[in-house]
C-alpha cells in the first residue's frame, strides 16, 4: 500500500519528501507526478513505506502538518482506477452520439 500526500509545494523534491517520511520508518519509493505538457509538479505525490505500522505512524504525524508553507493532506492512497478505454470506443472517450 502507499500513502497519498497532497497539497505539496511545487518546490518539493523526491529527496526532501523522502527525508520527511524517513523519520517514521523505511521509505521504499517516492513518486511525484508531473504535468505531461508542462513538466511541472502536480502538487501531490505518493510514498511507499516499509510496513503498515510505519505508514500509520507517518499518516498520524503528518496529516495536517505544515511543511514548506503548506498544510499537508496525508492518507492511505486509494487503488488507482483503470482509466483505459472500455469496450470498443476507439479511444476518444466514447459517447459521440446525441451530444448536442
Amino acid at each position: 500500500m502507499s500513502i497519498y500526500v497532497g497539497n505539496l509545494s511545487y518546490e518539493v523534491t523526491q529527496d526532501t519528501l523522502s527525508a520527511v517520511f524517513a523519520e517514521y520508518g523505511t521509505v521504499r519509493r517516492v513518486q511525484l507526478p508531473t504535468d505531461r505538457e508542462t513538466g511541472q509538479l502536480r502538487g501531490f505525490g505518493f510514498v511507499e513505506m516499509g510496513s503498515e505500522a510505519e505508514e500509520a505512524a507517518a499518516i498520524e504525524a503528518l496529516d495536517g502538518a505544515e511543511w514548506m508553507g503548506r498544510d499537508l493532506k496525508v492518507n492511505k492512497a486509494k487503488p488507482r482506477e483503470d482509466r483505459g478505454s472500455s469496450g470498443n470506443r476507439g479511444g476518444y472517450g466514447g459517447g459521440g452520439r446525441n451530444r448536442y
